[in-house]
């Protein structure tokens, strides 16, 4: 006797599971232009290296004599595959059944997706495309009443919640994604959708039906809502851009909180020094210039191609956020953007700041700040946001890092808001372009000395005399003669002097990696 029987049909269900919601589905599925889940793995993992798990997990169809007819699988596809050689764990709904809405079988493979990226402590890839659950549960069958979960159970959202600790998690909307696949989807470190994807908590007919807004899947949760509502942090112009973009992400950091990044080969010379350093912050404070630039010119770049991989542009958009190679080594990168509200810290920013400065905490990333921060944004819309609230958070966070911190201050460092920018025992390096105070002089002497400047003969004439006679106070040379900073250098000189630096935070590491814990924070 043999199972030659048996192992047919394995096979069977296998050819049956390939075909996912059938012909049909998948021809419709392809007509709007996107990719169905199994194409969507293939396209974000290396060649041959899917191992799928619970393929045989489904619904089968029998005829009366005990023949299988049909099988429909689980519509989440999960397993294990490869990214760059690094072992990940992937999955998605299959939108040709059911709409990606769960089915019984489905479910549990997506909650099982965490389970087993904590188990194994290896990173989570989620690609999403789905609805949440149906009115009548995902057993659909009526004489079945909806009992629940056992009260001993572990809640579903546990692992959930979790995995945010201990591995890096990067997720994609690939098309609609409502209900608990969104949620799935915004509970990660890095989350991208591709231009016809729609991040929704309910759809338009249920939004419409409670509240009387008629709107379009797009209006509701397109990316034009979402990049700048910060539940979305990058745009992908295709699907395979957006799988580009989780490869990126994943090159920065490590498998898991119990280790530390690579280092890697760095061809970029370490004391390369860009000479259009010396004169990209124009001497009048008025005038805007371009941070990201020097970001660029100081981080590490091969074959003329940054380093620099932004996260989060259009959400709180005065302060940049990111990750690049310093050396080989992997960074966290903040700056502010003088663009936007001069670079000032509105509750966007600060919440976009928090949320940056705990992902580095988690996965060990040494932070790189470069300042130009002119204090919290101010206003009664401001007020409204509760930006001192976010931005005292901010701080709070910064101050618990234990990560290495380097600081340049480019150019502004006013106020509060500045704490959130110089790490505890940070390296902190000062250009001559540098300015430090309580307050902007420009907005600091007309509080200070305005009975002084209204009784002058010539007010406008007074105030940019003391304008004049408090910018040396702020000047960056006082506070380097104080020891106030470590050094202040040639702007060119910024990448070799970070270089030296990171080197030596990073060998003075010696304690074995540990999962990141914080306390309350305001």
């Amino acid at each position: 006797m043999t199972w030659e029987s048996d192992i047919n049909q394995i096979n069977h269900r296998r050819e049956l599971a390939k075909k996912q919601g059938g012909h049909v589905a998948v021809k419709k599925h392809h007509q709007k232009g996107r990719l169905t889940i199994r194409e969507r793995i293939n396209g974000l993992i290396d060649e041959n290296s899917f191992s799928e798990l619970g393929e045989g997990a489904g619904v089968p169809e029998y005829d009366s004599a005990g023949k299988l007819l049909d099988f429909q699988p689980a519509n989440f596809v999960l397993g294990f595959g490869k990214v760059n050689g690094r072992k990940v764990i992937v999955g998605g709904e299959d939108f040709t059944l059911k709409g990606g809405s769960p089915n019984p079988a489905g479910l549990r493979k997506s909650i099982y997706a965490e389970q087993l990226a904590l188990q194994y402590k290896l990173p989570l890839v989620r690609l999403h495309e789905g609805g949440g659950g149906a009115v009548g549960g995902t057993n659909q069958e009526k004489k079945h009443r909806p009992v629940g979960d056992p009260v001993f159970a572990t809640s579903r959202f546990f692992p959930l919640a979790q995995t945010l600790g201990h591995v890096p998690v990067a997720t994609a909307a690939l098309g609609p994604v409502a209900g608990l696949p969104a949620a799935r989807l915004v509970a990660s470190h890095f989350s991208v959708m591709t231009k016809n994807a729609a991040v929704l908590i309910a759809g338009p007919q249920v939004v419409k039906r409670a509240l009387g807004y008629d709107l379009t899947k797009d209006e509701l949760g397109g990316p034009q809502i979402h990049l700048r509502s910060g539940a979305i942090d990058n745009l992908a112009a295709t699907e395979q851009d957006a799988f580009n973009q989780i490869v990126t992400f994943l090159s920065y950091v490590p498998d898991n909180a119990w280790q530390r990044p690579s280092h890697v080969a760095c061809s970029d010379p370490v004391d390369r020094c860009e000479d259009m350093l010396k004169s990209i912050v124009p001497e009048s404070s008025r005038q805007p210039f371009n941070m990201r630039r020097i970001i660029e010119l100081v981080l590490d770049k091969s074959s003329d191609v940054s380093s620099f991989f932004e996260i989060g542009r259009q959400y709180g958009p005065s302060l940049i956020t990111g990750l690049a190679r310093l050396n080989g080594h992997s960074v966290g990168v903040i700056a502010n953007d003088c663009m936007f509200y001069a670079g000032a810290m509105t509750a966007s920013a600060a919440q976009k700041l928090r949320r940056f400065v705990d992902f580095c905490n988690s996965f060990h990333l040494p932070v790189l700040s470069f300042v130009d921060e002119p204090g919290f944004m101010i206003g009664p819309d401001s007020e409204s946001a509760g930006t001192i609230r976010h931005g005292t958070e901010a701080i709070s966070a910064v101050m618990q890092s234990r990560v290495p911190w380097a600081s340049v201050q480019v150019h502004k460092a006013f106020g509060v808001a500045a704490q959130a920018h110089f790490g505890p025992n940070g390296f902190v390096l000062s250009w001559p372009s540098a300015a430090s105070g309580a307050l902007p002089i420009e907005g600091g002497v007309a509080v200070a000395f305005a009975r002084e400047i209204a009784a002058a003969e010539d007010p406008s004439e007074r105030q940019r005399e003391l304008e004049a006679m408090l910018a040396a106070s702020q000047s960056p040379f006082p506070r380097a003669e104080g020891f106030s900073v470590h050094e202040i250098i040639d702007p060119r000189e910024t990448r070799p002097r970070l270089a030296q630096w990171l080197d030596l935070a990073v060998n003075s590491q010696v304690g074995p990696p540990q999962p990141f814990l914080t306390t309350m924070r305001p």
